[in-house]
């Protein structure tokens, strides 16, 4: 049995990001459970998992509701104490715990004028005096952990850990919306527009198709910042290179383009988010991969 996972809107809910992006980058088995942000109240939706009233919400596979996504993470780690969720290292780890304690009840400023939107990217967004003070602390931080912690790679504390799912939100926040920070700075928010999780994520986003205006901003818009997937495209009819979906195992309805293949899913979710990011999708790729070459004479 694996664990369940209630996750909200992925354009929107950063919260849920946070939760979702432990198990994909750490390969927990999950089972995802949409609750939308249209119908009803997101607490008449989770009352099913009581006393939970939000999103993220975890159920373990032994029954045990887990809701909040620092409670959500911290559990993860104590029932997988060998995946290092949080660093190995003590100082590293002391300093990890910080980082998302912080980023968990703080930055109220760069949450309210800068709401994550995986849809839109934004430029020539104004800067509240707050939400410049907000930026600098964040700047402070990222770059004394990483001095202090001596990370070789883009991540916070050493490897990818909590702290870095945490401040994923973040980093979508300052891309999105154009935001200025230091050098070192958008090097971290760059490496996560690569994570190939985050990506998987964002693609999720792009194919659920709902738009709520309450998260939208007048600005002047831009192209998203990250990586340009390969082309892809819907298509009404196969046939497909496969009987099989790639994600599900069911037998193919649906139907997309991608990198010159025409390959099959049995649901519209599963080709929506397919073709959004087809080039982060480990499931995809093994069939787009497995293209016959055409031989060099």
């Amino acid at each position: 049995m694996s664990y369940e996972l209630l996750i909200g809107d992925p354009a929107y809910s950063s919260w849920s990001l946070r939760a979702w992006l432990l198990f994909d980058r750490f390969g927990l088995p999950v089972r995802e459970i949409m609750v939308s942000f249209l119908q009803d109240s997101v607490a008449a939706q989770v009352a099913p998992h009581r006393p939970a009233r939000t999103v993220p919400t975890m159920r373990t596979p032994d029954g045990t509701v887990v809701w909040d996504s620092l409670a959500i993470a911290e559990e993860l780690c104590s029932r997988h104490p060998d995946l290092g969720l949080w660093p190995r290292d003590a100082t590293a780890r002391a300093i990890a715990r910080s980082l998302s304690a912080e980023m968990h009840s703080g930055f109220a400023t760069l949450r309210s004028e800068c709401p994550m939107n995986l849809n839109r990217a934004y430029r020539n967004v104004p800067v509240s005096p707050e939400l410049r003070n907000d930026l600098r602390r964040i700047e402070h931080m990222w770059d004394y952990a990483q001095t202090i912690c001596l990370s070789e790679g883009p991540w916070l504390c050493g490897t990818y850990s909590i702290a870095d799912a945490f401040y994923a939100p973040v980093a979508a926040r300052i891309a999105g919306y154009g935001l200025s920070v230091s050098a070192t700075a958008r090097a971290y928010v760059a490496a996560h527009l690569r994570d190939p999780a985050f990506r998987r994520w964002r693609a999720m986003a792009l194919s659920g198709g709902h738009i709520l205006p309450w998260y939208e901003r007048g600005y002047p818009r831009s192209n998203w910042p990250g990586p340009v997937p390969s082309p892809a495209r819907a298509l009404p009819d196969g046939p497909s290179v496969n009987a099989a979906c790639p994600f599900t195992g069911r037998p193919v309805t649906e139907f997309a383009e991608i990198e010159g293949m025409i390959i099959g899913f049995s649901e519209i979710s599963n080709r929506d988010k397919a073709v959004a990011d087809p080039d982060v999708w480990p499931q995809v790729l093994a069939l787009t991969k497995s293209k016959p070459q055409p031989s060099q004479h």
